[in-house]
């Protein structure tokens, strides 16, 4: 997620955020090897990790009712809509969802 007024990792004028729930998924893959592991941990430090709150929280399950999103989504969905902040994401399911902005990301 990209946010343009918030203190953490800066390039430029934006500023980057993650959800804990994408760091959960990022590092519970079963194959990972540990010099991946260590990649990703790298790339996680220079981010500001979201953690859930209440206002998170209470965004997450309005948009799981409303939208029947998975509850992983709804978090993430919710960080982002509770930051104003750009999500990354190929999901069309998430991209559909007026109160949120997304960017999807090409595919090689």
């Amino acid at each position: 997620m990209v946010n343009s007024q918030n203190e953490s990792y800066k390039t430029g004028m934006h500023s980057y955020h993650v959800s804990i729930i994408t760091e959960m998924e990022l590092l519970s893959y079963p194959s990972l090897s540990q010099a991946e592991e260590q990649h990703i941990r790298n790339f996680l430090s220079q981010l500001l990790i979201v953690g859930i709150d209440e206002s998170i929280k209470n965004m997450a399950i309005a948009l799981r009712k409303q939208h029947r999103l998975k509850l992983p989504d709804a978090i993430v969905s919710a960080t982002a809509q509770s930051l104003n902040a750009l999500l990354f994401t190929n999901d069309l399911k998430l991209s559909s969802i007026s109160t949120i902005q997304t960017q999807s990301l090409p595919i090689k």
